[in-house]
């Protein structure tokens, strides 16, 4: 029994390239960019550089560079997850990364396997966007689910900021002193632009349209309509904090519910992909037989649009709304 190693090949040197994108941006930026980190990332850079100005400017470029950069070929599917993960690298780097990678997949391919040049070229360019695209959306999932998490108790820490007497520019500033990032950094530009003067509700309303998050806009628009009727501020932000942790118990315990649906489709979706990788790694020649017959092709493409139905219909059934 012959047995394949190229399909291996092509997963490892896909899980290198991921790897390869985490270890530059780590070495690029440092232990500072990591989410996990108990000193936020502003505090780090302002520890490093002590001109808060330039520190402000810094974060705000990385935090819009990506919108802004939606006009690239191709770079309008990666913009508004690198924007989500708030990813330091400017939108140029990572077409430079995408295409570093690609050379790297390609050399690898070229050692480890035989495959055309054209078939090589193909699947190195597939991997070095999707490489980048897999590493993106990964950091962006992680910043969001952690954001959402501290969001509650930064809203009861400037409740409690409030009711001992300071203004609600200080409640901010305290959040972005006392919690970690990822909204440490966040309520930390939002205090450092209100005090060069921009409005705190502006600046909070601007975040969440950012981020895309409704809790977020939740706190906006509080922030907004007690500036312009008045009202006890801490008592909305109190309300309001009890509201987003039991929609963040909700999403919780749907997911938990959900979770056994998930598994079950991922499974069934990527059984197939398996089966055929691993006929490929024992029996490379088990379709010898068939290949050059003229039914192989339409039936591929009638399975790969089966398997597409497939990971559709999956995903919408364990998407429940609440």
């Amino acid at each position: 029994m012959t047995l394949s190693a190229a399909p291996l090949i092509y997963l490892l040197v896909f899980v290198a390239v991921i790897f390869l994108v985490e270890g530059l941006y780590l070495t690029v930026f440092g232990k500072s960019i990591q989410l996990n980190n108990r000193l936020s990332r502003r505090l780090a850079l302002l520890e490093k550089n002590q001109d808060r100005e330039k520190v402000l400017e810094q974060l705000r470029k990385e935090m819009s560079q990506h919108m802004n950069s939606r006009g690239i070929p191709l770079y309008s599917l990666l913009a508004s997850k690198a924007q989500k993960a708030n990813i330091a690298f400017s939108p140029k780097q990572l077409v430079m990364i995408m295409a570093g990678l690609g050379v790297f997949a390609f050399v690898g391919l070229t050692i480890g396997t035989e495959a055309s040049p054209v078939v090589r070229g193909g699947i190195a360019v597939a991997m070095g966007i999707g490489g980048v695209y897999v590493w993106v959306n990964n950091k962006a999932k992680k910043r969001m689910s952690l954001l959402e998490e501290q969001l509650p108790d930064a809203v009861e820490l400037m409740v409690r900021s409030l009711r001992v007497g300071h203004p609600f520019s200080s409640a901010i500033a305290n959040v972005s002193k006392e919690v970690a990032d990822p909204l440490g950094t966040e309520f930390g530009v939002i205090a450092d632009e209100a005090s060069y003067g921009r409005d705190i509700a502006e600046s909070l309303k601007a975040f969440a349209e950012r981020m895309d998050n409704q809790d977020l806009r939740f706190l906006a628009v509080a922030v907004t309509i007690q500036q312009q009727s008045g009202g006890n501020l801490a008592e909305i932000l109190e309300g309001l904090a009890k509201v987003i942790r039991a929609r963040f118990k909700l999403f919780r315990r749907v997911r938990a519910i959900t979770a056994e649906a998930k598994w079950s489709g991922g499974f069934l979706s990527a059984f197939p992909l398996g089966a055929l990788v691993m006929i490929n790694v024992i029996q490379p020649n088990y379709y010898d037989d068939v290949k050059e017959t003229a039914a192989f092709i339409p039936a591929c493409l009638i399975v790969a649009v089966l398997l597409t139905v497939n990971v559709i219909f999956m995903k919408v059934m364990v998407n429940i709304k609440v």
